[in-house]
Formats: structure tokens, C-alpha cells, sequence
């Protein structure tokens, strides 16, 4: 599935560094809500889509978090993340906000048992739910 450029950037930068961000605090656990998840290959990239405006949506909102992504975007990975984990450490809410917003895209690699993302940022979404 392709993401638009812009869109991809911000949830790259939002993941590379995303784990640190997650040690601040220890995570809040969240009643979830089960629903099932649609497989099929347009309710995969309808998770996608909907995962990808929700996130910028919610950074267009949160000038500090646009910002903040946006610039870890071209640093090196060590640099991004140090960067992300100092935002996210003063604004935790934020994080857990986009933790919740980005969920559904694992949820349905999960339960489709797909790829929705490209391997590097996959490894960077990971490191980002991870905390």
C-alpha cells in the first residue's frame, strides 16, 4: 500500500523514536475494545487510510507534536529518538493519544497476520508501541 510522502514522514518520525518516549512512563492500560478486524485487502488499506488521517489530523491539532515529528524526520535514528523521548517525556498525553490513534494499524497486522507497512517503518511502529 502506498502512503502519500508527507504522511509517511510523519508517522517515521513519529515511530523512529517513539519506544524512548514510552519509557517515560509506565503504559496505561486501556480497555480495548475487540472488534473485528476487516482482512479483506480494501479493509486493510481502509485501517491505513483512516490510521493515516487520524495521525494527521491529531498532529495538525498538536502544533508541538507536528513539530517535533516533523523535525526528527531527517535526523539520524539515535538523534530522532532522543529528540521524540524528550517531547514525549513532557507531553505524555500526546504520546498516549497517538498510541491509541496508530493501534488499529498492529491490531490488523495482528489479527490478518499482513504487513501493512514497509519493513523500516514497521520497526520504527514497533518501537513506538512498544512502550
Amino acid at each position: 500500500m502506498k502512503l502519500k510522502t508527507t504522511t509517511t514522514r510523519r508517522i517515521s518520525a513519529l515511530c523512529a523514536g517513539g519506544v524512548l518516549a514510552g519509557a517515560v512512563t509506565a503504559t496505561i492500560a486501556a480497555p480495548a475494545a475487540s472488534a473485528a478486524v476487516d482482512c479483506s485487502p480494501g479493509g486493510v488499506a481502509g485501517t491505513v487510510n483512516s490510521v493515516t488521517g487520524s495521525a494527521n489530523a491529531y498532529l495538525a491539532r498538536h502544533p508541538g507534536a507536528n513539530q517535533a515529528v516533523m523535525a526528527a524526520y531527517g535526523q539520524p535514528q539515535p538523534v530522532a529518538a532522543s529528540a521524540l523521548r524528550a517531547y514525549f517525556t513532557a507531553h505524555p498525553n500526546e504520546y498516549y493519544d497517538l498510541r491509541g490513534i496508530l493501534a488499529p494499524i498492529g491490531d490488523t497486522q495482528q489479527q490478518c497476520n499482513v504487513a501493512v507497512l514497509p519493513p523500516a517503518l514497521a520497526s520504527a511502529y514497533a518501537e513506538f508501541m512498544a512502550g
